[in-house]
């Protein structure tokens, strides 16, 4: 068994191991990376990436049936449902030997294979050639999360789906049942709603998308519904009968327990982290429902030993885990750094419409004892939104009456998981709804309603 010393291992090559390696290695340090199945783990190969492309493919999908809107011909439209699977599978493809590129450009030697931490300091890994040892004085820990199965729920690949099935479906849902409305379920309730499978979402909270802000929730699940999508809130699915050809669910809702039947249920109840049999209870290491305790720094309470990403607890975002992972590097390397906190980091779901949002919803800060001003703004009152063929969608701020802060920022609506930054960035600056009044938004965009939605909370809006 060969040894090799580094002076840091990563455990992990998803957007957190894979960041945190090129980080450090940018910063001098020899770096080494374990990753057991595939370069830019779950988001690029199964998650995020994949999930993108094909909800491309329904949103041109979409827009194809409303040619006649904007003055186009298109006729006898369909789609060929493996072409789409094939085109998403070719985008992650291209991504994950790109992560691969990067790792050799940055001089990080890969190690394929499982891994174990026998003790302090110490990787060993089950690779296709032998067990592998090596060593570090830092060892990052990034290994993830998968699906989280719930019993009678589980999925089987066939008729009940977790992610990995429905990004290479066996076949196209005729009924399909989403159980769960996070930001995984709705992205699938999207995509195979809008490509014309008859949906059911349910979901055990009161509202779907339970994270955001109960307005944009609200008017989340009213343009859901117009486009055919069923939706049971305050709902449990009991348990599946499983035959050949579909599924029978038992859902209670209102201490009533009534049975449907689908061909398709896809299970998007949420996630847990991968901690087993890496070692970690024997180290000394603190597991909360399987995720890894840590503090602000990632620090695991274990000289030496971090975690990062889904694996040390929410919010589970791909960008969180990439900056926590170049916020450790930094901090081995012994740069001041700063930590990564939760509310900066925006959330975004793909569906159509698209959500996002930052920092605190109204009723967080009014819970956390705030006194608010609220402003909104419709995309209807947007001349780029109309011209787009997209009036639907609402914009809102809240921000703190006493200093000015903004506090959050909420939005549904076309393309606004690339607009929700300009908050981002202004949280992060420590803005004042002063300087974004007086800030200059170029016209026509739709980012002028991000201006409108400041002034409206102020009583100054122009356009509505």
């Amino acid at each position: 068994m060969s040894s090799q010393d580094f002076d840091v291992i990563v455990i992990g090559a998803g957007p957190g191991g894979y960041v945190a390696a090129i980080r450090a290695s940018q910063l001098g340090l020899k770096v080494a990376i374990v990753e057991r199945e595939h370069m830019g783990g779950i988001c690029l190969n199964w998650g995020c990436i994949p999930t993108k492309a094909m909800l491309r493919s329904s949103e041109v999908f979409h827009l194809m049936h409303r040619a006649k809107e904007f003055g186009l011909k298109a006729e006898g439209i369909s789609y060929d449902l493996d072409a789409v699977v094939k085109r998403s599978r070719t985008v992650a493809k291209q991504l994950n030997s790109g992560v691969g590129h990067l790792m050799k450009k940055n001089k990080v030697t890969v190690v394929m294979g499982a891994a174990t931490l026998p003790a302090k300091g110490k990787v060993e890994v089950k690779a296709e050639d032998g067990v592998k040892s090596l060593t570090a004085k830092h060892i990052i820990l990034a290994t993830g999360a998968r699906a989280r199965e719930l019993p009678g729920l589980e999925a089987d690949g066939k008729r009940v789906w977790a992610y990995k099935s429905a990004l290479t479906p066996p076949h196209m849902p005729k009924k399909l049942l989403v159980i769960g409305s996070g930001a995984i379920g709705i992205e699938f309730a999207s995509f195979y709603n809008t490509l014309g499978a008859e949906t059911t979402v349910v979901e055990v909270m009161d509202r779907i998308l339970p994270v955001e802000d109960a307005e944009i929730s609200a008017f989340a699940k009213k343009a859901f519904e117009k486009q055919g999508m069923k939706i049971l809130q305050k709902a449990v699915v009991k348990k599946l009968d499983r035959a050949a050809d579909k599924v029978t669910a038992h859902i209670e809702m209102g201490g009533k327990v009534e049975t449907q039947e689908f061909d398709t249920v896809i299970s998007a109840v949420g996630i847990v982290g991968n901690v087993e049999g890496l070692g970690l209870e024997a180290l000394g290491v603190k597991i909360d429902r399987t995720h890894v305790v840590t503090d602000e720094y990632c620090r695991t309470g274990v000289d030496g030993l971090y975690a990062i990403g889904d694996v040390a607890g929410a919010p589970w975002l791909a960008h969180k885990a990439s900056h926590e992972g170049v916020m450790v590097a930094e901090m081995i390397a012994g740069r001041k750094v700063h930590a990564v906190k939760p509310e900066s980091i925006a959330g975004c779901t793909y569906c159509h419409p698209q959500i996002a949002s930052v920092g605190l919803t109204e009723e967080k800060a009014k819970a956390a004892g705030y006194a608010v001003k609220v402003g909104r703004f419709p995309f209807i009152g947007n001349g780029k939104a109309i011209a787009l063929g997209e009036p639907e969608g609402l914009i809102k701020t809240v921000f703190d009456a006493k200093t000015g802060e903004l506090l959050g920022a909420h939005m549904v609506g076309a393309e606004v998981t690339e607009l929700i930054q300009g908050y981002v960035v202004g949280r992060k600056l420590e803005t004042t709804e002063e300087d974004l009044m007086e800030t200059v938004f170029p016209h026509p965009t739709l980012s002028e309603m991000m201006h409108e939605a400041v002034l409206d909370a102020y009583g100054r809006a122009i356009h509505i």
